[in-house]
Formats: C-alpha cells, structure tokens, sequence
C-alpha cells in the first residue's frame, strides 16, 4: 500500500511527544512489511524540509499552529495534497491534534482519522477564552458534521467515549492497542537512595508538571532529601516559567531538568526512580507509564482519561481519588512508606508492561486500512 500521513509534527520534531512515537514506531514497521509511508508534518528550526528517517519519507513546511493560517501546516498540506499527492496514494491518514487537516473535503483517497484524545476544555486551558472558545467550537463542528462519515482510530477506551459524546458514531471508531519500545540491555537497576520521583513526557502547561513541583514542595516537609527528576522539552518560555518556579518554591537543589534524552537514557533514569508522576489533566493514554513500569516503577497519576485506564489503581501504580497537589503529596507519602505495598506494586508494572507492543499495534491498524 501507499500511505500518506498528515501530522502536525514528526518524531525529530524537538516538540514531539508520545503521539510523535506511535506515529513513527507503526510508519517504520508498514514500510519493512514492504508498504510505502510518506509523512507530511510541519518544518521546525534545525530541520530538513526533505528526510528519510527508518525508511518513512518525511516532508516538512509550515507552522504546527492553525493561526498561521496560510502558513499552517493544515494549510500547506492541502497545497501540497494538490499538487503533488493527488492521485498517488491509496489511503489518506488524517492525525489530530486539536485541529484535524480537515480531508474530507478535498482528499479523494480512503481517509481515516488518528486521534489521541479529544482536546475539550484544553483548548481553554491552553488558548485563553477568545482562542480557546474557537478551537472548542471547531471541534465541536468538524466532529459532528465534517468527519461523520469516516473511520477513526484511537487509543483508549476514555477516548473513544469522549468521540461518541461529541457525535461520532460508535461503529466508526476501532481502538488501537498500544505499544512501547523496548531497548536492548535495558536493565532494572537499583532505586536511589534518596527517594525520587521523575516526570517524563512534553512540558506543556496540560502535564501538570506545575502541580508536580507544588507536590514536591509539600514532600520537602515530610523528607527533606526527595528529589524530582523533569525529562523532556517543550516550548523555552514554558520550561523558563518553570525553572522560576522552582526558584520561587526553593526547590533548586531538589529538582533536575535533564531536557531530551537518548532512549536507554531515559531508561536509566526511570529505572532508578522510585516513582514516576504523571499529574495531567487529560491523555490520550500515557506512554510513558508502562516504559516506566517495564524496569520496576510504578506510577502516581492524576485520575485523568487515558492515564486512570492504563494504571491498575493499587495494583500497578496508585491513582487519585481527586485531581490535586494535596492528593498527589499524600499518594507518593504512601508510596514511599508502604514497603510491602511498593513491592506489590513493582511486580504488577512489570507484569503488566508485557502485554504492550508494537507489532501488534502496527498490524491491527494495517488490517483495519485494508477493511477500509
């Protein structure tokens, strides 16, 4: 098959995140099963318009926000798909972001969505009122009326709820199951000394690293040596707020940004923690927790769609009972004091970050575009 995908970013993107990963871990699998993947995504500093990564065709131009208008990527992709795509493949991958690239009314191929999460009440998070109210808007009408007719595919089961609340039809919707990489010699290595928390993922305003670092000034006071890890990048006036943040609680000497990191790294890093945190407001799913849970660390997170469905409450990570600071502190007291329970919760996170691959992610979707 020849496929082509529309995304707002791809995996070199340095703004990337889990749904960067997925993306890039099915594209590279379909073109070694023989299949021909083009990526259409936005341009970023630093980057090649033109690029070949794992054998998927990469093709960059355009700004990732929408209100660049007719230098968007979700504009240029339209061009593009007119100039040059028309005709030349056999399925259209619509991924979303917030924005869909808005396909059915230009792309005559079979089309498909791929969406992670409904945005809902992020856009306002995120955008502000006047930006926010639009960008709800918009979701509200491409979801009811412009995609009432094609497929999507999405991540969880909270997510899929979330599509047939705002007007999707049931029956149009596949779950993926979800995968995670799994480097070679990585190791489950002895936890620090000091008890360490450690966040991974996007820094964006939605992770709830924020309230990660109030939690962590609140566990200053029950032990004075705990220590929070931040892995991951995102734009430079966010993590700059958060760096003043981290002075104006005192927390210098207690908080790492280690930025991007290699993958065995990464590994590393959450293997020697103790926990990892992962207080968002709302996810698609949460890669990052079985990777954590894959070398012995259980996870402590919000009781947000996606992450509450991939943590066992009690059995592979604790989840909150209610979505604050206060809440997360005394989780975490939990988690260090209860050895037993620790213990438990180590062997459930191993245990269950088995199921998860990449194979089967990739060949169930295969099968659904070959349904289309």
């Amino acid at each position: 098959m020849r496929i082509l995908i529309f995304n707002w970013r791809d995996i070199k993107n340095p703004s990337s995140g889990g749904a960067e990963i997925l993306t890039h871990e099915l594209a590279k699998r379909w073109v070694k099963w023989g299949h021909h993947v083009t990526l259409f995504a936005s341009l970023f500093e630093g980057g090649f318009s033109k690029e070949n990564v794992d054998g998927v065709e990469i093709i960059r131009k355009g700004n990732p926000d929408a209100r660049h208008l007719f230098n968007s990527v979700h504009f240029l992709a339209y061009r593009e798909y007119e100039k040059n795509f028309k005709g030349k493949f056999d399925i259209v991958i619509d991924e979303v972001h917030g924005l869909p690239f808005f396909t059915p009314w230009y792309v005559k191929e079979k089309k498909i969505v791929l969406i992670c999460e409904v945005a809902d009440d992020i856009w306002i998070k995120m955008f502000g009122g006047f930006f926010g109210y639009i960008g709800r808007i918009t979701e509200i009408f491409y979801l009811r009326l412009v995609y009432k007719k094609i497929h999507f595919i999405t991540i969880s089961n909270s997510t899929k709820i979330d599509l047939v609340k705002n007007g999707v039809d049931r029956k149009n919707i596949k779950v993926l199951p979800m995968g995670i990489n799994r480097p070679k010699n990585v190791k489950v290595l002895k936890k620090e000394n000091n008890p360490t928390i450690i966040f991974v993922g996007r820094l964006a305003k939605t992770k709830g690293v924020e309230d990660a670092l109030l939690a962590l000034s609140k566990l200053k006071r029950w032990n004075n040596d705990v220590k929070l890890w931040i892995v991951g990048r995102g734009n430079s006036e966010y993590e700059q707020h958060l760096r003043d943040m981290v002075k104006k609680l005192s927390l210098e000497n207690a908080v790492t940004f280690f930025g991007f990191v290699v993958e065995n790294k990464k590994f590393e890093l959450m293997s020697r923690a103790h926990a990892l945190i992962s207080p968002s407001f709302k996810e698609g799913f949460g890669l990052t927790i079985p990777e954590a849970g894959m070398v012995g660390t259980p996870a402590v997170v919000y009781n947000s769609p996606g992450l509450s469905e991939v943590v066992i409450n009690h059995k592979t990570g604790l989840v909150c009972n209610k979505n604050t600071t206060e809440e997360l502190f005394r989780n975490l007291v939990k988690l260090f004091e209860n050895k037993k329970q620790y213990r438990t919760l180590r062997d459930g996170a191993i245990e269950q970050s088995r199921q998860y691959d990449w194979q089967k992610t990739a060949n169930y979707f295969v099968r659904i575009i070959e349904n289309i």
